[in-house]
């Protein structure tokens, strides 16, 4: 509830200031979200339409809720590792972001359902358990960069799903999920090195990972016969998507570049960063790949303004 201008209060005792819940949810990291499930649904034929939108929505939500989940599932290990961040510095009490991830959850599912039904609930469902499942438990396991992965492959599936309820607009949306959740996967185990460093292999592993995702993206693919691919021109197409993917290789993969040379700490979180924003240009990419170059440009602006954003707010 808010309470004074720049403040919400939770609860009868604890006030948080607007700065402080936006770093706790690493709110520009969330301009990360829109591009998965815009790319399944171009993917699928209809990149944007009110369902699409609502699902949007609805997973910006469930990803704020599993940063501040994040935060409250790992109050000890910040407390050493970052004690600047809002939990264990004190500026926000732990409760307060379990509060915070459960209210950003209800809010999640609710605007699934809204938007599409029971439609909308068989992505947002899955997606919310993943989410929970690696912040309470897998993070730290074997299985943590696989079910991260699988949280976003399940986040574009959802957006062609959003589409139509059909096992063709799943099938469509598959490749697009495919490549965003290899991404996630080498970004997640890039992650785990933040602070210590990581062995040479690691960033030179999800370099080539990275490397070859863009490779795979800018490759041309067969339309569809769709909507979509009935305003799209083949050369507007491909220059957006080419674009993309020089983009993301451009930024996520010479900050990775730079990890190689030099794994430090400090660079791997910069490249940790890198990956979360470059996600961005990987979507519009994509979504240009599926015929939707004018959808894929609106992203492509997005990601310079994120970027600056992250100067405020670390997206890790």
């Amino acid at each position: 509830m808010k309470d004074r201008k720049g403040f919400f209060r939770f609860g009868s005792s604890s006030v948080v200031s607007a700065a402080d819940l936006a770093q706790l949810v690493r709110a520009p990291a969330a301009l990360s979200v829109p591009g998965d499930v815009i790319a399944g649904a171009a993917a699928a034929g209809r990149p944007l339409n009110s369902r699409v939108l609502g699902t949007i929505g609805s997973s910006v939500c469930l990803y704020w809720a599993g940063m501040a989940l994040n935060d409250y599932a790992d109050a000890t290990v910040d407390a050493v590792e970052r004690p600047q961040r809002p939990v264990p510095s004190g500026r926000i009490p732990r409760r307060t972001a379990l509060a915070v991830a459960g209210g950003l959850t209800a809010t999640g599912l609710g605007l699934a359902a809204a938007a599409n039904g029971r439609r909308g609930l068989l992505g947002a469902l899955p997606l919310t358990g993943l989410i929970w499942a690696y912040d309470l438990g897998l993070k730290s396991t074997r299985a943590g960069a696989a079910t991260m992965a699988a949280a976003r492959t399940v986040d574009v599936l959802s957006g062609a799903l959003a589409t139509a309820p059909t096992g063709t607009a799943l099938r469509r949306g598959a490749v697009p999920a495919a490549l965003v959740g290899v991404h996630t996967y080498t970004l997640t185990a890039l992650s785990r090195h933040e602070i210590s460093g990581a062995p040479t292999r690691v960033p030179a592993t999800t370099l080539a990972v990275s490397t070859a995702t863009a490779l795979v993206t800018a490759l041309p693919t067969v339309l569809p016969t769709t909507r979509t691919a009935a305003l799209s021109r083949p050369d507007l197409r491909t220059a957006v998507t080419a674009t993309g993917a020089l983009a993301y290789l451009a930024t996520y993969g010479t900050a990775q570049a730079r990890a190689v040379r030099k794994p430090s700490g400090a660079n791997v979180r910069r490249a940790v960063g890198a990956g979360i924003l470059g996600l961005l240009p990987l979507q519009a990419a994509l979504t240009a790949r599926a015929g939707a170059p004018a959808v894929a440009a609106v992203l492509g602006v997005a990601h310079p303004l994120a970027r600056r954003l992250a100067r405020r707010i670390s997206p890790t």
